[in-house]
């Protein structure tokens, strides 16, 4: 089979970790028979640089055309201006919206063997965390008037949280189906007793899960969620949530596994197209070190292969890898304790490689 895959290697260590993911994948297509046309691409700083802007239009017109969009990271310091009209994240903004990706699918796993590498307690953590974050990513706060204005002789700013009965249906079906396909739990997030638009969020919610009567689903004001994700993570399975709550507790949730770095992510639609990114940063500190974490990037990858070209036997061969390389001691910086073996960016990439060819 081909499979047509615009890259975006943006900012930061994002040249680096796509670097070895296509490697990582071209070994899969070799192994399993498959072809990927790659067509790189320029989103974020690089492109405001170089065309001006954070989004071109040969970008989006290419993704759009494209099976996958896989995408490094976006952003620096370099163009770390709040205030600025043009900003490398409305990249992602303009691509989430133009390609109506509207479901961010965030997984927070911590490996067992690295379990050391979790902030939290031995007793809490227990044999590992497993949850996937369903978050709402096209609607709310973020995409909502907003505005500023002199009320009274005074400067105000404002932003407005909107969703519509459609947006909340769509989003919370996929979270019931991921439920269905995992530990049949949900937990719904939102600020019910505040908000008009958590209100109209839970009773859409409650009245779906009259159709998924094998799912347990229980709700959570964003402040509780924040601190039982802290105290009990065990206790979730899959939560659902709207844009900036999600956005909130997926980055929370990634810390208490031990690593950003090692955590994937993808933006789903109605169709298969899809857009795959790992959830840490453009981290420029180490950018042309040889040192950045690729395999969220990679893991990225098998999401991709699994999502958008239904390749389940390709994921999990990336996926074993990956646990491979861990459980015999590699580690990249970020996730380095005593006793393990340091890794850069590149070697981390070969060993998945190694791991792949021989069929392990």
């Amino acid at each position: 089979m081909k499979y047509n895959i615009a890259v975006i290697r943006g900012d930061g260590i994002g040249p680096e970790v796509i670097a070895e993911t296509i490697k990582v994948l071209n070994v899969i297509a070799e192994r399993f028979g498959h072809t990927f046309n790659y067509e790189y691409l320029l989103a974020g700083g690089c492109a405001i640089d170089e065309e001006g802007t954070p989004l071109p239009n040969k970008t989006l017109e290419v993704c759009k055309k494209s099976d996958a969009v896989l995408l490094g990271a976006v952003g620096g310091p370099k163009w770390d201006n709040t205030n600025a009209k043009i900003r490398p994240e409305q990249a992602l903004l303009g691509l989430r919206g133009a390609l109506n990706l509207y479901c961010n699918l965030r997984p927070a796993v911590l490996y067992k063997p690295l379990k050391n590498e979790s902030p939290l307690k031995d007793e809490i953590v227990k044999d590992g965390i497993d949850i996937c974050i369903v978050r709402e990513l096209t609607g709310g706060i973020y995409f909502g008037d907003r505005g500023v204005d002199i009320i009274d002789g005074v400067k105000s700013a404002y932003d407005t949280e909107r969703y519509n009965v459609n947006e909340i249906t769509r989003i919370v079906r996929i979270a019931f189906e991921t439920s269905m396909k995992r530990n049949k739990k949900l937990t719904s997030v939102d600020k019910a007793n505040i908000l008009e638009s958590s209100r109209l969020w839970r009773s859409i919610v409650n009245e779906m899960a009259n159709e998924y009567k094998e799912v347990e689903v229980n709700h959570l004001y964003i402040d509780n969620a924040a601190m039982q994700i802290v105290k009990d993570p065990n206790q979730f399975d899959v939560i659902v949530t709207s844009n900036i709550f999600g956005d909130i507790l997926s980055d929370e949730a990634s810390m208490v596994t031990g690593s950003i770095g090692m955590l994937p992510s993808a933006s789903l639609g109605e169709g298969t197209l899809g857009m795959y990114e790992p959830i840490h940063g453009s981290a420029p500190d180490i950018a042309g070190k040889r040192i950045a974490n690729p395999l969220a990037t990679i893991l990225s990858s098998a999401m991709m292969l699994r999502y958008s070209f239904s390749l389940e036997k390709e994921a999990k061969a990336i996926e074993n890898a990956v646990f491979s390389i861990l459980e015999e001691g590699y580690r990249t910086g970020d996730i380095m304790t005593d006793g393990k073996e340091l890794i850069g960016t590149v070697e981390a990439g070969n060993l998945i490689c190694e791991k792949l060819k021989k069929g392990e």
